[in-house]
């Protein structure tokens, strides 16, 4: 008897950098065969099945780069979790942080790979309304505003 495989608990993330998002929608639509999961201003996400992959689309002067690659965890607790493996292992990953970036509420870590690339470990919580990354500091409640899409360090 052979087992069907199980579905994926994490998939790959890869946000790009595009010149013209209503060009980019359409290529990546037609190439995944699948259509946008949410497209707002300035921005629009794939999430893809066969291969599972959360393609991320952010229109700007960047034209055909990657902004940053990730992880999209099924929760909270594979994050945590990631990131103590990554500080066992001596990397060195930002602090978990619950966040509104995206267009999305997300519990995330980040981490800097050697040649610079940024990579997130994150789980999607809700809806937000905007694209900036609102980090909410749980030991004092401020909020400190960074932009994923602007190629900040997150």
């Amino acid at each position: 008897m052979i087992n069907a495989p199980e579905s994926p608990t994490m998939r790959l993330q890869l946000a790009l950098n595009v010149k013209d998002l209503n060009e980019a929608i359409d290529f990546y639509s037609k190439m995944f065969n699948t259509e946008p999961a949410k497209v707002k201003p300035g921005y629009a996400n794939f999430a893809i099945n066969n291969p599972p992959l959360k393609l991320v689309l952010f229109e700007g002067d960047s034209e055909g780069t990657i902004n940053h690659l990730g992880v999209e965890t099924s929760s909270s607790a594979e994050v945590v979790d990631t990131e103590q493996r990554l500080s066992n292992a001596g990397l060195t990953p930002t602090p978990i942080s619950d966040t509104q970036c995206c267009y999305a509420q997300k519990t995330e870590t980040w981490l800097q790979g050697p040649d610079s690339t940024r990579w997130e470990w994150y789980v999607r919580t809700g809806e937000a309304d905007q694209i900036e990354n609102k980090i909410i500091d749980s030991h004092d409640g401020e909020a400190a505003t960074i932009c994923c899409a602007e190629g900040s360090s997150c």
